[in-house]
């Protein structure tokens, strides 16, 4: 997998199939010692943190990072399965050099992945990356191991999950409870199972938890935020307030509302965008998102004279415009909303428990709140899996219909057809006014894809 010209990594960090290259032990163990070269080569306290969600596969990786590290003189500090924002808090908490998760996210179990943080707990810009790649493919590693006497050492960090709970407990107006709540907290058998339910219970909620069982192969599967449709069900059959899936990291979320019906981050975004701008709290009236947030989102925005700001899909090139242009508030549709006056990465407890606390101002029903804030423009994404990733416009009738598409669409509708960071597959999305037009462009793009290169072509 290439990504501007880098071998490894990919728009979040490196992912693939668990016990495949570039998802392998051997390249784990290299990745842990180009992470520990980088990161610690000054003098001063040297230790890595690493964290993962609850595939079966993490333990391999988890040992393979520890050697690498090890072996260049660093101590690895393990904490178990963790979001991975715990990770990139636990790791600036404890002055760690770096933090490392082992996680594919929102992929299903057989993949995996591992994410870099730096000693601030923000993702690795590119320039870092392509530095360890080319340490890894140099062989300049081999050369850098420590003498026997001089490897580092590997412990666990027993109350990570205890810190982490209390720093996103710390985000929430110490004047409010989430008393007299009743939520239904979908945890995709991932990386939140332990700290998400405690964290609302805590405050005051009654917490009914779902998918908060992990066996090492379950994370994911048929739950969280890509498949929240049992949550919305036992949403409507309980009649609780708000239900709320994370994903297989925890740090996206999707939510509904009390008739069970689906509030993606678009929606959420637009909900905090609107209360920050009316306590004078939204830095620079704008917002940061992506070419996939939808237009709806940028129109309700600007009607309250606010901006948004478009970046390249991917949480750390959000955090990037974020960071230099001193804006607080960013995300993704996808369910990655980030508050940097609060996080240094998208994290969806904490972003739940923002909206929730807005409820709670306000007075109002999460239905109330979305229909205040935000209407989407119709929008539909076809996702085809594709043999190789070729440019859009070296294949004749991709861009025929490309072209077609967006000459039909004119001013009144948005294309994006753009290839996964993560995984062989070309999206397609189009949005528009009138919704049977848009299935049927979207369609022809995606069926001129599947003819040139998709697995069923």
């Amino acid at each position: 997998m290439y990504h501007n010209g880098r071998k490894l990594f990919g728009t979040d960090g490196v992912r693939g199939i668990a016990n495949s290259y570039p998802m392998d032990s051997c390249t784990a163990v290299k990745l842990g010692q180009a992470i520990a070269n980088h990161f610690c080569n000054a003098a001063g306290l040297k230790r890595i943190v690493i964290g993962k969600d609850t595939r079966l596969s993490g333990y391999v990786f988890e040992s393979a990072l520890v050697a690498g590290i090890c072996s260049m003189g660093v101590d690895a500090m393990l904490v178990g399965p963790l979001p991975t924002p715990g990770i990139a808090f636990i790791a600036h908490s404890m002055r760690a050099r770096a933090g490392v998760m082992v996680s594919a996210s929102h992929n299903p179990v057989e993949y995996n992945g591992i994410k870099f943080f730096d000693n601030q707990g923000f993702k690795l810009p590119d320039e870092t990356e392509f530095n360890m790649e080319r340490m890894i493919f140099s062989g300049d590693l081999d050369r850098l191991r420590v003498p026997p006497l001089e490897m580092g050492k590997a412990y666990r960090i027993d109350d990570a999950g205890g810190r982490y709970i209390q720093y996103i407990k710390g985000t929430f107006p110490t004047q409010l409870t989430l008393d007299g709540f009743n939520i239904v907290l979908d945890c995709a058998n991932g990386a939140g199972y332990k700290v998400a339910p405690t964290i609302f219970s805590e405050l005051g909620a009654r917490v009914h938890a779902i998918f908060n069982q992990p066996n090492g192969l379950n994370i994911n599967v048929d739950c969280g935020a890509l498949h929240p449709a049992k949550m919305c069900r036992i949403v409507r059959e309980q009649g609780a307030d708000v239900g709320i899936a994370l994903d297989g990291d925890a740090d996206r979320v999707i939510m509904c509302d009390e008739n069970g019906a689906l509030v993606d981050g678009d929606a959420l975004i637009a909900i905090c965008a609107f209360h920050l701008h009316s306590k004078g709290s939204l830095a620079k009236d704008t917002v940061v998102g992506t070419t996939m947030s939808n237009m709806g989102l940028e129109i309700s925005l600007a009607r309250k004279g606010i901006k948004l700001l478009r970046t390249d899909v991917g949480d750390r090139y959000i955090m990037e415009v974020m960071r230099s242009g001193g804006y607080n508030l960013g995300g993704e549709n996808s369910g990655h909303v980030i508050f940097l006056h609060h996080t240094t990465s998208g994290d969806g407890i904490l972003a739940a428990l923002r909206v929730l606390s807005i409820m709670r101002q306000n007075g109002k029903r999460l239905s109330e709140l979305v229909a205040e804030s935000f209407k989407p423009f119709p929008q539909k994404i076809i996702n085809v899996p594709v043999r190789e990733k070729v440019p859009f416009e070296g294949m004749k009738g991709v861009a025929a219909e490309i072209k077609k598409t967006e000459e039909t669409l004119g001013k009144h509708g948005r294309l994006l057809v753009r290839y996964s960071g993560t995984e062989n597959i070309a999206r397609v999305m189009v949005e528009g006014e009138n919704e049977s037009q848009i299935g049927d462009l979207v369609a022809a793009i995606a069926d001129a894809i599947n003819a040139e290169i998709g697995l069923e072509g």
